[in-house]
């Protein structure tokens, strides 16, 4: 393909793109995107806290969906939740082919991480369609199948303990951007005491996810030490871990409160956040 030819076909895909993010009923279903996560994140930290203080729960995204299923017309708001999610994952795509930035490699950069976004939020819709339609996935025994699959390959160790380091790189970063409120540069901030308290909330529920997936990672990084599948698993066995260490329920606890305040914060961005 000549340069001119790869150039008009660029400014076409950019062009569909934008076209596409000027829909307004796309732009909606792409905010409810931010709704249907939030309610996700605020059950999963409800579940932290319960399980935190002796209750029982699946603190994960399939248990906040089966926590959904088990309401009425709960299979009803999981479609719902799909079709959303799915929508601000198609978002994030468009978003990453339309990223700017002033280099090659600042702007790959940041479309990986749109992309990587987008990926997330294609598992949280496939999650809520599976959970709607009947399916219990535990994602604990899903971690630990994958992580046995690549354990016992050459290398497997070392690429285990690569996702684990990465993970937990992702954790500091969430916990970074809440402290330096990089944040608000996303957000249309209301003004005033509005302003302050969504910043609050955010800078908690940014923290508080950090910390959960970091401590996920170091259960990898563990499985991948121990060449052990069994000590790896998802954001509930992470918690599980955490309750077994001293204040470790007041920790989970306090993990859960700032889940709580990261759903609540999402739930506003479907309102403030710049799309």
């Amino acid at each position: 393909m000549s340069s001119g030819a790869g150039s008009t076909a660029r400014a076409e895909v950019r062009g569909a793109a934008h076209r596409a993010e000027a829909n307004p009923v796309f732009e909606a279903l792409a905010r409810a995107g931010f709704v249907a996560d939030g309610i996700v994140h605020v059950l999963i930290g409800v579940l932290a806290i319960v399980v935190a203080f002796g209750g029982d729960g699946e603190t994960d995204q399939s248990g906040a969906m089966l926590t959904i299923a088990g309401a009425p017309l709960g299979f009803v708001v999981l479609w719902l939740a799909a079709l959303a999610l799915a929508a601000l994952g198609v978002w994030q795509i468009l978003d990453g082919i339309l990223v700017r930035r002033e280099s090659q490699r600042r702007k790959w950069g940041a479309r990986l991480i749109e992309w990587a976004k987008a990926a997330v939020f294609f598992a949280l819709a496939v999650i809520a369609a599976a959970v709607a339609v009947g399916a219990r996935p535990d994602p604990d025994d899903s971690v630990q199948d994958a992580s046995r699959g690549v354990l016992f390959v050459p290398g497997g160790p070392i690429v285990l303990g690569a996702v684990g380091v990465a993970i937990g790189a992702g954790g500091v970063g969430f916990a970074v951007v809440g402290l330096t409120r990089r944040f608000v540069r996303l957000l249309r901030m209301p003004s005033g005491r509005a302003g302050d308290i969504v910043t609050v909330i955010a800078v908690v529920g940014y923290v508080a996810k950090g910390l959960a997936l970091l401590t996920v990672g170091v259960l990898l990084v563990v499985a991948a030490v121990k060449v052990d599948p069994e000590d790896a698993g998802g954001l509930d066995a992470a918690l599980d871990g955490l309750i077994a260490l001293p204040l470790g329920p007041f920790v989970c606890g306090g993990i859960g409160v700032g889940l709580i305040a990261y759903g609540v914060f999402l739930v506003l961005s479907a309102r403030y956040r710049r799309l």
